[in-house]
C-alpha cells in the first residue's frame, strides 16, 4: 500500500438472498430457548446503528490490498490448515470479510460459504467481487447482525470472524451464539483487536485534550485485553480454547492518513457516549502531538494494532479430553531427575 509500511510483532437484518440452510425456525437467537443462560446484553457501549453506517462508507473507501487487513486475514486462515478434517459448510461474518473471501484459496475445503455483515453495502462489494479461486464454492450473502445471529443452531461446520466482533455491546452473548451455530465439533476462528490497539494515538489525543480542553472525552474505543481472550471462550462454552497475539505496527506519512485508513476499515469510533464534536484546534494538537512523540527519522509515524486471534470448537465426545486429577503415573520429580535441572 502506498505510504503504508507493515511491521508484524508475534507472542504467545435483513436477508440478501434466500438462504437454503437456515429455516424459519430455530434460530440460535431465539429467546425461548435456553441457551446456556444467553440473553440480550442490558448494558450498550457501543451505537450498532453509527456503526452500520461507518461500515457503509468502508465499503466505499476500502483500499484495494490493504497490507494490514490481509495479514491479519491471512494468518487466521492459516488455522484451517492445521486442521486434519474439513469444514463443508462456513459462515464468515462481519470485520474483514473481502480480505478473508479473498485470501481463502481452498483452505478448509468449504464446499458452502455463507457470508453475513450488517452492512449492506459492504454485502454488495462481496458479492460483485470476483474471486476465480472460489467460483466452486456454493455461497450466499446476508445482512445480519453479530448480536442476533439468524443462523440454525447446529447448522455449520465453521464459523470465521475477522476484525468484526470487538464492536458487540455482549461479546461473550455474540460468542455463545457461535458456538449454538455449530454442529458438535465445528471450529470458531476470531481475530479482534486488543487493548494496545493505537496506544500512540490515545496518548496523543490525551495530552492534547488536556493541554487544549482541560480534560478528556474518549476518543478511541475501549478493547478486550489479552488476559480476557481465554476467559471470554470458556464463558462460552467452546472446547480446547486456544489464543495467541500478534501486534502489528503500521507506518503512515502522517496522522491524517491513519484516520484514513481506519474509515476504510470502519474501525472509526463508536462509542454510544462519545463526543460528537471535535474541536479544530484539538484536532490539530493532537496530529502535532502525534508528530513530535512518534514521528521517525524518516517522518513517518507509527500505529500500533493489537490483534488476539482466538481457537475454540464445540464439545463433542472424540475431543481429548484432561485426565483425572490424581491419575498422574510420573511426578515433576522423576522428570527433573530424568531430564536435568536445566541450570
Amino acid at each position: 500500500m502506498k505510504g503504508l509500511s507493515l511491521c508484524r510483532k508475534s507472542s504467545l437484518v435483513f436477508l440478501r438472498r434466500a438462504y437454503a440452510f437456515v429455516p424459519s425456525s430455530s434460530f440460535c437467537t431465539d429467546n425461548n430457548s435456553s441457551n446456556d443462560g444467553l440473553q440480550n446484553s442490558r448494558v450498550k457501549i457501543f451505537d450498532r446503528h453509527l456503526k452500520r453506517k461507518q461500515r457503509d462508507r468502508a465499503a466505499w473507501l476500502m483500499r484495494p490490498n490493504d497490507s494490514f487487513v490481509d495479514a491479519v486475514a491471512d494468518n487466521l486462515l492459516d488455522r484451517l490448515e492445521d486442521c486434519k478434517r474439513t469444514f463443508p459448510t462456513a459462515l464468515f461474518m462481519g470485520g474483514s470479510l473481502e480480505a478473508v473471501k479473498r485470501l481463502l484459496c481452498g483452505r478448509g475445503s468449504i464446499e458452502k460459504l455463507i457470508m453475513m455483515d450488517m452492512s449492506y453495502d459492504m454485502i454488495k462489494l462481496c458479492e460483485d467481487a470476483k474471486e476465480d479461486a472460489n467460483k466452486n464454492i456454493e455461497t450466499s450473502f446476508i445482512v445480519g447482525d453479530e448480536e442476533f445471529l439468524p443462523i440454525k443452531e447446529s447448522s455449520l461446520d465453521l464459523v470465521i470472524s475477522c476484525l468484526g466482533l470487538h464492536w458487540t455491546n455482549d461479546l461473550p452473548g455474540a460468542m455463545i451464539q457461535c458456538r449454538l451455530a455449530l454442529k458438535p465439533d465445528g471450529l470458531f476462528l476470531g481475530a479482534i483487536l486488543g487493548g494496545e490497539t493505537l496506544k500512540e494515538l490515545r496518548i496523543a489525543c490525551t495530552v492534547a485534550q488536556m493541554e487544549r480542553e482541560g480534560g478528556i472525552s474518549p476518543r478511541v474505543s475501549p478493547l478486550a485485553q489479552v488476559r480476557d481472550a481465554g476467559n471470554l471462550l470458556t464463558r462460552a462454552g467452546l472446547a480446547l480454547p486456544g489464543v495467541d497475539v500478534d501486534e502489528y505496527v503500521v507506518r503512515y506519512r502522517s496522522a491524517l492518513e491513519l484516520i484514513e485508513h481506519l474509515r476504510a476499515m470502519g474501525e472509526t469510533n463508536a462509542l454510544l457516549q462519545r463526543n460528537t464534536i471535535l474541536k479544530r484546534e484539538t484536532a490539530l494538537a493532537t496530529a502535532a502531538i502525534y508528530d513530535s512523540m512518534f514521528a521517525a527519522e524518516d517522518g513517518t509515524i507509527p500505529a500500533t494494532f493489537q490483534v488476539i486471534y482466538m481457537t475454540g470448537w464445540r464439545e463433542h465426545p472424540s475431543q481429548q479430553k484432561a485426565k483425572r486429577r490424581g491419575s498422574a503415573t510420573i511426578s515433576f520429580k522423576d522428570i527433573q531427575e530424568q531430564f536435568g535441572s536445566g541450570s
